[in-house]
């Protein structure tokens, strides 16, 4: 008898990803969800005697799904498959009834490891089904389509991002993402709050427009950073609003007068850890290399569209990604935006296109 899996994830990429993690002659029927209150209606539905499940989606995060699975009493067992993977999120699933966490990308010995652990499945009957080459029943999912790049016939600039494209970028990001949010939150010794990256292809003259949300800091203060690799280069710029020194500074035990310099010296030090991290990040799954440059401030005490206009490319169209990180309990919040050239984007799409199955 077959058993029921719920995948439950925004990304596409993911969603399959992890279907193609579960162990070979385990019979199950997978089905999907791409956001928490699919995955409620789902397991209403019976389909999730298991429920692998991301955190950090829309209109119900993964912490919601655990608290509305406890609160009505919903009969599943969960495990956390996600790319935040702050000591503090790990603790805080389980105490909400997740039986265990696994980090994305899901490893497919990890997964049946833990799967053989808690009994879910038997060692036995999955050595006798794999002798038996038993395929997993996978319903409510389409097929991957070939990455292709949406250019004008005009000039041969590309016009729009391949969804499919958009959908693997976002997913890295997310896992690049939570490892700059966990080294952040181990110096730190606080809880960040994880946003849903933002992916969009768009005219470096709109710059400003395209990051309207971060507007809402009266001054910032920002430093940027080149990075180049493997035909991809781009710059990564980090915003933190001016309010969220003293608390920033006090959570890195500096001493002394907050001045200038103390601003700048801790605007680095965060630059520094979210950047290197996010670039290692997305470096090491789409298997190259980046080179970083010098940091370079671009501005203290000054609104975005200044921070942004000193920040002038030399290129009309950027590949962007916008991640706003938060602290929980302080009023701190600083945005992290990668923009990557327009002659990147073929690059990248080749690179991610080793992670999208065949």
């Amino acid at each position: 008898m077959s058993t029921p899996v719920l995948i439950c994830d925004d990304s596409n990429m993911a969603r399959k990803q992890c279907a193609r993690s579960l162990p070979d002659g385990w019979p199950v029927d997978v089905s999907f969800a791409t956001n928490g209150q699919e995955g409620v209606d789902a397991i209403k539905e019976g389909k999730a005697e298991l429920l692998l499940l991301d955190l950090n989606m829309p209109v119900m995060d993964g912490y919601e799904v655990l608290e509305a699975i406890r609160a009505q009493d919903l009969e599943t067992m969960v495990v956390v498959i996600s790319g935040d993977i702050q000591p503090e999120a790990r603790s805080r699933v389980r105490q909400l009834g997740a039986i265990d966490f696994i980090k994305k990308p899901v490893d497919k010995d990890k997964l049946t490891s833990m799967l053989l652990e808690y009994g879910i499945i038997d060692a036995e009957l999955l050595a006798n089904n794999e002798q038996q080459v038993v395929e997993p029943q996978v319903v409510k999912e389409k097929p991957s389509k070939p990455l292709e790049l949406n250019k004008s016939e005009s000039d041969n600039s590309i016009k729009e991002l391949d969804p499919q494209l958009r959908d693997c970028l976002q997913e890295i990001s997310n896992v690049a993402m939570g490892q700059a949010g966990d080294m952040l939150a181990r110096l730190l010794k606080v809880f960040v709050e994880l946003p849903i990256p933002n992916v969009n292809l768009i005219e470096v003259s709109e710059l400003c427009m395209a990051f309207a949300s971060v507007e809402d800091f009266d001054e910032t203060s920002g430093v940027c950073q080149g990075f180049i690799g493997s035909g991809i280069s781009g710059e990564a710029l980090l915003i933190l609003n001016d309010s969220s020194f003293g608390d920033m500074a006090a959570l890195l035990n500096y001493k002394g007068q907050l001045d200038d310099s103390a601003e700048l010296e801790v605007l680095m030090d965060i630059s520094n850890i979210l950047v290197g991290a996010y670039l290692k990040g997305l470096a090491e799954q789409l298997d190259l290399h980046f080179s970083r440059g010098a940091p370079v401030v671009l501005g203290q005490h000054c609104d975005v569209s200044q921070l942004l206009e000193t920040n002038n490319q030399a290129w009309q169209r950027t590949l962007a990604i916008e991640l706003s990180y938060a602290i929980e309990d302080y009023p701190i919040k600083c945005d992290l935006l990668l923009f990557f050239t327009e002659d990147s984007i073929p690059h990248l799409a080749h690179h991610a296109s080793y992670l999208l199955d065949d």
